[in-house]
């Protein structure tokens, strides 16, 4: 297939740009390239790119020609930004969407896959893992328009037959991926023997999921019909504490952890508790991410 990916030059879109590729598939990129382009130079010889902004909707329109499907990934990412210019976060998701929707339906895409984030789920903490049909709690400007794009799309498929789904994504972490996120933030402070920097206590918890686990899940639900919104997960809590350990044991670092009050605007991003399910993603590919933690960190850092 001729397949368009916005966003595709950042850390999870470049990965895939990669696996798609590989696959033998016809792939376009649109990024803007405002954190740089990740994709490694073989690929990006095999590739068609466009640097603009989904905003831009006569860039999009052209773009989209000729396209069979869309992962939509293009968006403004890191907590640390997002705080600080949620205006931007959220023009980027809806007008960006819209313009890709339209584009789409314009031109007879058959589907979009879209990034949503297990952000959605905000301060929900129950004893079992969350599901896709738990009340949904999106406190940030990011995961609220997130939120408004999966129904937006959904509503599309009901009315005019466009196929989508909506991957809810939980920490996703591997090759590629910059310092704005907590893994490649703990793996440089620990190579440079810096203190690593946990906020709050540290029992937090997340699902952390490996890119190659993410890429696949991604790959196979592209056969999938209809209109859902998918968990992409690992079903294991890791408390950032024990992330931080693992990271001083693999780097045979000499830092030490030094537990730090998380600033105010961090607020509604710093969850107590959130591990995901994935029983939706089994069921309509039988496939599960399951790449452990330890084994993830392991061949991150056997890139470095």
């Amino acid at each position: 297939m001729k397949i368009l990916i916005t966003g595709g030059a950042g850390f999870i879109g470049s990965n895939l740009t990669k696996r798609l590729v590989d696959d033998g598939h016809q792939v376009v990129v649109l990024d803007n390239l405002l954190r740089g382009n990740k994709i490694d130079k073989n690929t990006f010889s095999k590739i068609e790119f466009v640097k603009g902004d989904v905003r831009d909707t006569e860039l999009v329109n052209k773009t989209v020609s000729g396209c069979d499907m869309i992962f939509h990934f293009a968006a403004v990412l890191g907590v640390d930004v997002v705080a600080d210019n949620p205006v931007e976060t959220m023009d980027v998701e809806v007008i960006g969407t819209r313009n890709i929707v339209t584009a789409a339906e314009a031109n007879g895409v058959k589907k979009i896959m879209y990034a949503s984030t297990s952000g959605i789920y905000g301060h929900s903490a129950i004893e079992s893992a969350l599901t896709e049909e738990v009340l949904v709690d999106p406190r940030t400007s990011y995961a609220m328009a997130k939120r408004y794009n999966e129904i937006y799309l959904a509503s599309h498929h009901e009315e005019k037959g466009l196929d989508s789904i909506s991957l809810r994504f939980f920490n996703v972490y591997g090759h590629n991926q910059d310092n704005r996120m907590v893994v490649p933030r703990f793996f440089e402070q620990a190579v440079k023997n810096d203190p690593i920097t946990v906020f709050g206590t540290g029992k937090q918890t997340r699902d952390f999921t490996y890119i190659d686990d993410t890429v696949e899940a991604c790959v196979r639900l592209m056969q999938v019909k209809g209109t859902h919104i998918v968990n992409i997960a690992n079903e294991h809590e890791w408390c950032i504490e024990d992330l931080a350990e693992i990271i001083l044991k693999i780097t045979d670092s000499s830092s030490e952890i030094k537990y730090i009050d998380a600033p105010k605007k961090r607020y509604d991003y710093e969850v107590e508790r959130r591990v995901g399910s994935s029983e939706k993603l089994v069921k309509l590919t039988g496939y599960k991410p399951d790449t452990n933690l330890q084994e993830g960190l392991t061949k991150i850092y056997s890139t470095f």
